[in-house]
């Protein structure tokens, strides 16, 4: 069975997040979306908010499941029997990092390979970090997340 993890922060979940995890689904037997639990950083949404509103808008893929987790991703990987690592990409930018986790990611378990999707031309823009700062500033992020998220981004800044 082949078992792939797409981890990630999601804070909050976007279209470009959904279109790869869609993307994803197809090229697996099993999906594991990883929200990553992360002391360092100050998010929006809590871990289990943040599981909650994916869970809410993928429950149309059978073979995804969304889980937490802390700690190294290879460790989650090994705990979760894949040996798959799903990123997105959206710039060039993004594959000099990406790239090079990847080979750390490698050299920590060399079972474990990463894939790199692209992202849809129609997301290549858009960022977690976007959507808080648009409507953090009251603007509409519609195109940016689906009504369910944005009532819930909107919430937090009200």
């Amino acid at each position: 069975m082949r078992i792939a993890i797409y981890p990630g922060s999601f804070d909050p979940v976007t279209y470009g997040h959904i279109d790869i995890i869609e993307r994803a689904s197809k090229i697996c037997d099993k999906l594991i979306v990883g929200v990553l639990m992360n002391s360092s950083k100050s998010p929006l949404f809590s871990v289990e908010e943040r599981v909650n509103m994916l869970n809410e808008v993928i429950q149309h893929i059978d073979n995804v499941e969304v889980c937490s987790f802390s700690g190294l991703l290879v460790d989650f990987a090994k705990e979760m029997d894949a040996n798959i690592i799903v990123r997105g990409l959206r710039a060039i930018t993004d594959f000099e990092y990406e790239f090079q986790m990847a080979h750390a990611n490698h050299i920590l378990n060399s079972e474990i390979d990463t894939v790199f999707l692209t992202t849809n031309i129609d997301y290549s823009y858009l960022s977690s970090s976007t959507v808080k700062e648009v409507a953090g500033f009251g603007g509409d992020i519609s195109q940016f997340v689906p009504d369910v998220i944005a009532k819930k981004v909107y919430n937090k800044y009200s």
